[in-house]
């Protein structure tokens, strides 16, 4: 298994991401809904060409079967969002991991190596991540990468329909290490 890379989404990752998406449909369900189809994976697409996202994606080389030697997979996606520089320099970061990736640990590289594009590359002070609080796996990876819970918000953002409560997690460039 090979350190993940990091680096921004391009549009002939569609069928690639599309295809880690329906692989990785009960690992996300409840949690994140991604494109499971490149009409989804368009309109995704469409918001980072209009600069309203930066979507930054994770790969790295990993033995996904017995004998058959490792592959190139994609281990997650990072998401910055609600980009606003000046006075603020703040951004939300979403994030999944995709099969068959997740577990693997990689995700705490990755989640650091966005943070430092976030700060050094976007111009950011602040990065906030908003968290259901049953998604343990995902609230150990933020406390790994030197996030503090800041809050709480009930009925925070709307999931496979449903309104779902969230903590509210945050990271400063000025954080120690």
């Amino acid at each position: 298994m090979s350190a993940p890379q990091l680096r921004p989404v391009c549009s002939h990752d569609g069928p690639a991401l599309v295809a880690a998406h329906r692989a990785s449909r009960a690992l996300h369900r409840g949690w994140v809904t991604p494109c499971l189809d490149m009409a989804g994976f368009e309109l995704w697409f469409a918001r980072v060409v209009r600069g309203e996202l930066v979507s930054l994606l994770a790969t790295a080389q990993i033995e996904t079967s017995a004998g058959a030697g490792p592959a190139e997979v994609i281990v997650g996606v990072c998401n910055f969002s609600q980009i606003v520089l000046g006075n603020f320099c703040s951004a939300y970061l979403g994030y999944y991991a995709c099969e068959p990736a997740a577990g693997r640990g990689l995700m705490t590289p990755v989640l650091r190596m966005a943070t430092r594009y976030g700060f050094t590359q976007l111009g950011l002070h602040r990065i906030e991540a908003n968290i259901q609080p049953d998604n343990l796996r995902s609230r150990a990876l933020v406390q790994r990468v030197g996030f503090r819970r800041e809050g709480y918000s009930p009925r925070y953002l709307k999931i496979e329909g449903q309104w779902r409560d969230h903590e509210r997690w945050a990271l400063l460039a000025d954080d120690p290490a």
